[in-house]
């Protein structure tokens, strides 16, 4: 399933049956985010995203840390000299540039496949936009975390001030993280709900991480697929909005073959895992 993927800035691997492995790969870096990172990134998850043999995907970064965040030395020129003859030339390629950056992580939301990312380490600046975009969010013990745009003269915008209101639920907290960008350390993390599970290190957090896809992966793929949709829709909508999708969304999808197999499989004292569903 891996082979078929292949970037300079992500490696992919096939972690367990059904679960891809994306690693961020500039380790002599900190896996800090270059142009080809930001392209590529964009790639790799619209190609998952068509991949029916993928069903899950889990994010780590190689190396001793998550993220460092942008590599300013690589986007200097993008980010200080945008090309444009005059204010609203150079305005309008800046704005481009910035939805094509909000892409980047946007992808990872809109992306079928449940995401899992493991934290180690720093994750920082745009570490904070990409891991907001994930479905399920781990760390090890020694991970930190800093929305660290306003040290470098910018608001954070590609994401962070977006989402992370609605994963943390506390206004106070986010403004405070962001305004001040320090460090929230992990059990503070664990506490206001940016992770929901924390272990010891690295190993034990990937092996976490790849047992909870396998778990997931285990499940109906028209299941899990549809409760990300409906679960990302019904965040941005009204319950009365989020209802009435749901009953649009599954006076088809209840028609699938999985439900049987899952009834008959409960009937038989079988596990998920014992259930040859179909790929989607």
């Amino acid at each position: 399933m891996a082979s078929a993927y292949s970037y300079e800035t992500l490696r992919v691997s096939e972690a367990t049956a059904n679960v891809l492995h994306v690693e961020l790969n500039r380790p002599e870096k900190r896996n800090a985010m270059n142009r080809t990172f930001w392209r590529e990134t964009v790639e790799c998850f619209n190609q998952v995203a068509r991949d029916a043999d993928c069903r899950v995907i889990v994010v780590s970064g190689a190396g001793k840390v998550f993220t460092a965040g942008i590599d300013l030395v690589d986007m200097a020129g993008d980010l200080l000299r945008p090309e444009g003859d005059d204010v609203a030339r150079i305005a309008w390629n800046l704005r481009h540039m910035i939805t094509s950056y909000q892409e980047t992580f946007t992808v990872l939301e809109k992306c079928p496949k449940p995401v899992i990312v493991a934290v180690h380490g720093a994750c920082v600046g745009g570490g904070i936009d990409m891991i907001t975009a994930c479905d399920i969010r781990l760390c090890s013990q020694d991970a930190w975390f800093q929305v660290k745009e306003v040290d470098v003269g910018l608001a954070a915008d590609v994401g962070t001030l977006q989402r992370l209101p609605k994963v943390l639920g506390n206004a106070s907290l986010v403004c405070e993280l962001a305004y001040t960008a320090r460090k929230m350390m992990s059990d503070e993390a664990l506490s206001c709900g940016l992770v929901s599970r924390i272990f010891q290190d690295k190993e034990s957090l990937l092996d976490g991480a790849f047992e909870m896809a396998s778990e997931i992966a285990s499940k109906s793929p028209v299941a899990v697929q549809g409760t990300k949709h409906n679960l990302i829709y019904s965040r941005d909508h009204s319950v009365r909005e989020g209802l009435d999708y749901m009953a649009t969304w599954n006076m088809a999808m209840l028609q699938t073959e999985d439900v049987v197999k899952s009834a008959q499989a409960s009937m038989e004292k079988k596990l998920p895992k014992d259930v040859p569903f179909s790929k989607l």
